[in-house]
């Protein structure tokens, strides 16, 4: 795997064990949602009514229309995962100053192979150059026209989620099947909930702009920490977004990994308390607008745990023209989409050589490998 966070050796004593309770873990929103499966047995049937309450929703299968990529019929599906930076509310305080509006901070679109055992994860730099289709505006004033060279994370900021489904489909030529938006403040509360996540670290990482400043050693992180984490830039390599990402993979597969030892099923007053938060922090696509329909795709995908994500990096090399900028590598980008639309592993040598390989070897220093 091109960009891969793993923790521990194949065969390594114990590796079963941490298997076995990965497997159990599932993803985290099956362990998120089952509170709701908890209390309603136990006769809160309101509880429903009130986590579908917290979810919003968005229709973009009618915002987009026919005008997109086919809808291949091949066992797969992908969705494209953002987080959100929005000034607005709470979010405030992790804005600079001069800054409005909101943009896709994290980019990343998700493809459950076949059979629901296997995930690939293609994180998309936020400052990836590409070309975005027209998109109509946020407020519903008009429309953007299309650009040949437009930052990636734009196209939420310009046309919201839609205009960043539109975006994806665009680059990949490949049909979104869902979208889930998690914000600055639903991802920090969200971690709190859940007692905080274990990371190692083997070097010190210290971000002003991001507000971390961890030393070495094994960390929980509580939500403020880990949100400096997945945000931060200038502490790992050259300071670019490639970096970061690396972190994000590592921390998402740790999230995964904690969820299944903290015992959510013993405490149902925890269960519901982290459900809650999750369902706050959400935006959904109309298909999975609903906590029954988020539990019954969560549960679809019980097999997966973080051993089964291959987590890459879209290949991208430094553009030219604007060292802060990103572009696609083609014949390497190209592979990858070729690979997902086939529902097929993607292959190494897709990734190899690009800008990102060097940042995951900034942060491998960082976090030992891991």
């Amino acid at each position: 795997m091109a960009d891969e966070a793993t923790n521990g050796e194949s065969g390594s004593p114990g590796t079963g064990d941490r298997g076995a309770a990965r497997r159990r873990a599932l993803r985290i929103t099956a362990w998120v949602l089952s509170a709701v499966v908890l209390l309603g047995g136990a006769g809160l049937g309101y509880v429903w009514t009130k986590l579908d309450g917290n979810l919003r929703d968005i229709d973009i299968d009618a915002a987009l229309g026919t005008d997109r990529p086919e809808d291949l019929d091949n066992g797969s599906t992908d969705i494209l995962v953002l987080g959100s930076d929005s000034r607005k509310g709470a979010n405030k305080k992790y804005g600079s100053a001069g800054q409005s509006g909101s943009r896709s901070d994290t980019a990343m679109i998700v493809h459950i192979h076949e059979g629901r055992r296997k995930a690939t994860v293609v994180s998309i730099p936020r400052d990836t150059l590409v070309r975005r289709p027209a998109c109509d505006r946020k407020d519903g004033e008009g429309t953007h026209p299309p650009a040949r060279r437009a930052m990636f994370n734009e196209s939420y900021k310009i046309g919201g989620p839609v205009c960043a489904v539109k975006t994806a489909e665009a680059v990949s030529g490949i049909r979104m099947d869902h979208y889930l938006e998690i914000d600055f403040t639903g991802f920090k509360e969200l971690v709190d909930e859940l007692g905080g996540v274990e990371l190692t670290t083997e070097e010190r990482i210290k971000d002003k702009k991001s507000r971390l400043d961890l030393p070495p050693g094994t960390h929980v992180l509580d939500g403020e920490q880990a949100l400096g984490l997945v945000r931060t830039r200038h502490a790992i390599g050259n300071g670019s977004d490639l970096g970061r990402i690396h972190l994000q993979q590592a921390f998402l597969k740790a999230l995964l990994d904690q969820v299944g030892e903290i015992g959510l099923f013993s405490d149902p007053g925890k269960l519901y308390g982290v459900a809650d938060t999750a369902t706050r922090a959400l935006t959904t696509d109309s298909g999975l607008a609903g906590v029954k329909k988020l539990l019954d795709f969560s549960r679809s995908m019980r097999e997966i745990g973080s051993e089964d994500l291959d987590m890459i990096t879209l290949p991208v090399e430094y553009d030219p023209e604007d060292g802060n900028r990103v572009v696609p590598l083609k014949d390497k980008t190209r592979t990858v989409w070729d690979a997902l639309r086939r529902d097929r592993p993607v292959p190494d040598s897709a990734t190899e050589g690009s800008a990102g390989d060097q940042a995951r070897e900034d942060s491998d220093e960082v976090l030992g490998g891991s």
